[in-house]
């Protein structure tokens, strides 16, 4: 499965996207699934990175503040290039904005393994990433918005965010390191569990599509519209994240893990937020949504190409180090 995985995610996806459209009657209830079963990958994610990495990932300031440089100085200015040209409905331009501003905190992990990120990176700026747009939040939308629309966001859907997807994987991960440590049958489940990894993206990837698709039948003008936002960012983003990799001196599985986290959006957190939003407003859960498919096809791209973008360095010749004077 690992030497095909991006074939089956592209199948994944295009069951889901069949499966949405044939049952649509089945999306309020594969939605309620996407908690779980993406809480069950990032557990598996957690549980390939060692408890003791991690905390010692804690200390790598460049990258922790790579990671802040990328997602809240580069991403909003980005945004804000995008943002005159966008449509003038305000809940589109408000749907753009609560997704774009958001970094990923949940599959970007895997993807950025896929490609050799640095998972174990990424995984200690993760609670760093979501405090941190939990805070910026208001300020952006009231920037770009004016202060009508700043105060729609809640902490209450981060943090019940925060505490599924990354508090309890984690202890539960760390809980069966220990186990695994000490008992063999502790380490053959381990071994058990990271065998699902494929498996478990398949299904993420399946249920999100699935449950999202029959949203978009009554705006396709809308998903139209922002398309090409999408892919533009996800286009820059990656020379962005390359950039800043490359100012703050990473090597390639850390600049590579900058690229991902720049351009994965946190979708699956701040669609909650949409939802909630007034009727008049509703267009921005579609738009919101159709980010989500967008990013799952750029993904899939990006473990191809990242890799390319910053391969491995190959020490030159001249780059050697001197040899002392005798």
């Amino acid at each position: 499965m690992e030497h095909h995985q991006v074939a089956i995610y592209l199948a994944a996806m295009a069951a889901g996207a069949l499966l949405g459209w044939a049952a649509p009657e089945a999306g309020p209830g594969l939605e309620h699934a996407i908690n779980p079963v993406l809480g069950a990958l990032l557990f598996v994610t957690f549980l390939q990175v060692p408890a003791a990495e991690l905390v010692r990932s804690l200390r790598d300031g460049r990258f922790l503040s790579a990671a802040l440089v990328v997602n809240f100085v580069v991403v909003p200015l980005v945004v804000a290039a995008m943002f005159a040209f966008l449509p003038s409905d305000q809940a589109v331009r408000l749907g753009v904005l609560l997704v774009l501003l958001c970094p990923c905190v949940d599959y970007v992990i895997v993807f950025s393994g896929l490609a050799g990120g640095s998972n174990r990176r990424l995984l200690a700026a993760t609670p760093l990433l979501l405090v941190a747009q939990m805070l910026l939040l208001p300020g952006f939308l009231f920037l770009f918005m004016g202060s009508e629309l700043a105060d729609i966001v809640e902490a209450g859907p981060f943090l019940k965010a925060f505490l599924i997807l990354i508090v309890i994987p984690l202890a539960l991960a760390w809980a069966l390191q220990a186990w695994a440590a000490r008992r063999p049958a502790g380490q053959r489940v381990s071994d058990a569990a990271t065998t699902t990894m494929v498996p478990l993206m398949a299904a993420t990837l399946l249920i999100v599509v699935a449950s999202q698709v029959p949203k978009l039948d009554d705006s396709l003008a809308d998903v139209a519209a922002v398309i090409p936002f999408y892919i533009a960012f996800l286009l820059v983003m990656a020379f962005a994240g390359k950039a800043v990799a490359r100012l703050f001196r990473l090597e390639a599985p850390a600049g590579r893990a900058i690229v991902f986290t720049g351009a994965t959006r946190n979708s699956l957190v701040v669609l909650p937020l949409a939802l909630a939003l007034p009727d008049d407003l509703a267009v921005a859960a579609v738009v919101v949504v159709t980010q989500t498919l967008v990013e799952v096809v750029g993904m899939v791209t990006y473990v191809r190409l990242v890799p390319r973008l910053i391969p491995e360095r190959i020490t030159q010749p001249d780059e050697l180090p001197a040899r002392p004077l005798s």
